[in-house]
């Protein structure tokens, strides 16, 4: 990827070949761990043979300013201006549509015997979770940049090291010409880690099975659970990054970002249910038992995304 890193002298250089390909390497592994489930999901298939032109638009469009969003707030360098973060955000687009082809062609899902409009909804549909992976996967999963090299600040000491793949030193507050991730970021992140959680159960019928046969108690009890397992994971299971990026001071704080977080999932939960027609001649009832029961998953997600995306 058309990523740079800085030398001793803050001078910027292109990575190498090597590097690239390391980062490329990255990516696909990214890509394939967070979306092989889908990979493998008949309703997920199903769902781009019936897709509609304009939801597959809707689609790549809405994941694309995810990917930008968080390819700004948590990507693999926190200096990379916005004309950067579009390029590497439309490569692991490009990433995942090559994952996505060329998988269901290998699984025999898609054959050259196909309409055009099938082999390209089910390429969209598969493709989009997997560029999200690919992007975290290259962020991610990669180690320190330099191997103890790094950028000397203006004092002399260690305070401007950059650290590839992770954000080490946050801890003391935000680094010199680090963007300081805010709630709107939070959020986003949260987004992000519900997408990739809900998005591999959402087209299965056992969600729509559950959703008709759970009575309104047990939807309350589903919806409890959720905000206990975000306020657990944020706040009182010392989760990785919980200390430097969730605020703890008193019971506010934690009951605000609990609901905002399971507020995030829902909407997350909503809007992949519908994409999936899973809102298609159902009744008002339905469509909220399928939302608050997806939401436990999408919960678990946006949980670990504030925490573990920017980590």
């Amino acid at each position: 990827m058309s990523r740079r890193k800085s030398t001793k002298n803050n001078a910027p250089r292109r990575r190498s070949i090597a590097e690239s390909f390391q980062e490329y390497g990255r990516g696909v592994a990214g890509g394939l761990m967070f979306s092989l489930p889908l990979l493998y999901t008949m309703e997920v298939w199903w769902a781009g043979f019936n897709a509609h032109p304009w939801r597959l638009a809707a689609y790549v469009s809405a994941t694309f300013v995810l990917l930008l969003g968080y390819n700004r707030f948590a990507g693999l360098r926190h200096d990379a201006g916005m004309l950067e973060v579009a390029i590497d955000s439309v490569e692991e687009m490009g990433i995942g549509f090559i994952i996505s082809a060329v998988a269901l062609y290998l699984l025999g899902r898609v054959t050259f015997e196909m309409p055009l409009n099938e082999i390209a909804g089910q390429i969209v549909i598969e493709a989009m979770t997997v560029a999200v992976g690919v992007s975290v996967g290259t962020a991610q999963l990669g180690g320190g940049e330099d191997s103890g090299e790094g950028d000397v600040g203006e004092d002399g000491g260690a305070a401007g090291r950059v650290k590839r793949g992770g954000k080490a030193g946050r801890t003391g507050g935000a680094r010199r010409g680090e963007p300081e991730l805010h709630f709107g970021g939070q959020m986003l992140l949260a987004f992000c880690g519900a997408t990739l959680f809900a998005a591999n159960v959402a087209p299965t019928e056992e969600i729509v099975m559950i959703a008709v046969e759970t009575s309104w108690v047990r939807l309350l009890g589903l919806a409890s659970v959720s905000l206990l397992l975000g306020a657990l994971i944020l706040h009182y299971s010392e989760f990785k990054g919980a200390r430097e990026f969730v605020r703890h001071e008193g019971l506010g704080a934690v009951v605000a970002g609990s609901v905002a977080t399971y507020a995030v999932a829902l909407v997350t939960s909503g809007l992949i249910l519908w994409f999936f027609g899973r809102f298609d001649g159902v009744t008002l009832y339905t469509a909220l038992a399928q939302t608050v029961v997806l939401g436990v998953a999408a919960t678990l997600g946006a949980s670990a995304g504030r925490l573990l995306l920017q980590g």
